[in-house]
């Protein structure tokens, strides 16, 4: 009966559902410690400033603080804290290579599998970690970094072999699962610090990334050849629709040096460097800003910093349509609807981080920038992100851990920056103001490559003999993205219960 139930969901629907879920659970790990840490550290007490100027909430003049306490009580210094920040983004960047190479030769199930489930086991040893000695959360957060970096390699390499062309602007949408992930982080945390402590925020996320490993083993497949519950209508419908197939693409040598001086690989992973530092901006200082600024209590921080990621999901599967759309309907062309999503989520929420530096302490009016900014961030999925698939489909793992190395970067980068330039002045809005100028200035200034180098025509390189027909993979790829009646019906799903 099991067997009859489940043969007759699509096995991408199951494909899309763990890619969600399992970048949710792996950014609930990632996060929780971004706003736990205001409450695991002992605020430090500052001289009272300017309140009408410097920070947007009343405090009790016999109280030398300008912070709102959390009741911490560690004694780690604005210098440790950023460490321990960080520290999750050195290795992070170092396993984007491991994790497109370990893909090629073990497969995705297992390299996401396993890293997960490391992931998981780190997050339950933080609040020993924490008691004992900072250096030993530096290095469980280091283990974090490496494993987590393995998995956006693994999941962008299953993506050519699971789904056809026309679909993967909506299954990259899929990917956004961490912005759920960080938006229900956010205020689970707030919840938990203020009833349970912040102890019982890590041995949470750390159980849930250990319930998600065992359904990742009970239903995920590297490909829809292994696949034992899919239908014949869908894994042939797949195979007409893509360009190769798992076992192919596991014989090919990665051509390296073909990628490492491509401009247009290269101009993937500058643009999104741009759109990593103001995201960053806004998921690691940004409850710091929401404490020391605008004074909001443990839980409202919690919500307030996690409500905008929600909108975000549901904006980028609005974006990753729109894209679909403009492009089925031979409206704009792929690589224009690329530029023209890649601006959106990069240019745009860069400027409105600049006009958030001159709001003040228009409280409403900054909250509503600052959602917008974090939800076109995610136009990024039906731009330069999917563009990792259009140049490169049988090498996409490779491609992305080479754009990941460069853009995550930023990841590290932007909140070293951030803590450098408030200098222990965050309780301080002109501190912040210099925080916002440079964010701008970086997320503006590094879409340019995009627009210059930004392609989504398929390179020569991602053929295992180094040679493609150029003329007549451009009318394949048309081919397979414009619309067919015979396969496609009125509610975007075919006749072969595809998803």
């Amino acid at each position: 009966m099991c067997y009859s139930v489940f043969s007759q969901v699509p096995a991408r629907l199951v494909l899309y559902l763990l890619s969600w879920s399992g970048f949710l659970v792996s950014f609930m790990m990632r996060t929780d410690i971004n706003l736990a840490i205001v409450a695991m550290v002992e605020e430090p007490p500052q001289a009272v400033t300017n309140t009408s100027q410097e920070y947007c909430f009343v405090i009790d003049d016999s109280n030398s603080s300008t912070a709102v306490d959390y009741g911490g009580t560690l004694k780690w210094s604005a210098g440790v804290q950023s460490y321990i920040l960080a520290s999750f983004y050195w290795a992070y960047i170092i396993s984007q290579v491991v994790g497109g190479l370990a893909t090629q030769k073990l497969g995705t199930k297992r390299v996401f599998g396993y890293a997960q489930l490391v992931t998981a086991m780190c997050s339950l040893c933080i609040p020993w970690a924490s008691e004992t000695h900072y250096g030993l959360v530096i290095a469980l957060r280091f283990v974090q970094g490496f494993a987590s970096g393995l998995t956006w390699p693994a999941m962008y390499a299953l993506v050519g072999h699971w789904i056809p062309v026309p679909e993967r602007s909506r299954f990259m949408s899929s990917f956004q699962g961490f912005s759920i992930g960080i938006g229900v982080t956010y205020p689970l945390c707030g919840f938990l610090i203020a009833h349970l402590g912040w102890r019982s925020v890590f041995y949470t996320t750390g159980s849930i990334g250990v319930l998600w490993c065992g359904i990742w083993y009970l239903l995920a497949f590297d490909s829809p050849e292994m696949h034992p519950r899919i239908s014949l209508r869908e894994q042939q419908y797949i195979k007409e629709n893509t360009v190769n197939t798992y076992a192919a693409t596991r014989k090919q040598r990665v051509p390296w040096k073909a990628i490492l001086t491509s401009p247009h690989a290269w101009s993937i992973g500058v643009t999104t460097f741009g759109r990593i530092w103001v995201h960053y901006t806004f998921i690691i200082p940004g409850p710091k800003y929401m404490k020391s600024i605008l004074g909001f209590s443990i839980e409202k921080n919690g919500l307030l910093s996690g409500a905008p990621f929600i909108c975000s999901y549901i904006a980028s599967v609005f974006f990753c349509y729109i894209a679909d759309k403009l492009v089925t309907k031979n409206i704009m062309s792929l690589t224009n609807v690329r530029k023209l999503m890649t601006a959106l989520s990069q240019v745009v929420p860069g400027l409105l981080v600049l006009l958030i530096s001159y709001l003040g302490c228009d409280i409403d009016l900054v909250l509503v920038v600052w959602f917008l900014a974090v939800t076109l961030i995610t136009a990024s999925y039906a731009g330069a992100m999917a563009n990792v698939v259009d140049i490169a489909p049988n090498f996409a793992g490779p491609v992305l851990a080479f754009a990941q190395t460069i853009h995550m970067s930023a990841s590290f980068l932007s909140p070293l920056a951030a803590f450098q330039m408030l200098n222990e002045q965050e309780h301080l809005m002109s501190a912040w103001r210099m925080v916002f100028y440079v964010t701008a200035f970086v997320s503006v200034s590094t879409y340019v490559t995009f627009q210059i180098w930004g392609t989504s025509e398929i390179q020569p390189w991602n053929y295992t003999d180094g040679v493609s027909n150029d003329k007549e993979d451009k009318l394949e790829r048309e081919e397979l993205m414009t619309e067919k009646p015979d396969v496609v019906v009125a509610n975007g799903k075919s006749d072969d219960t595809v998803a």
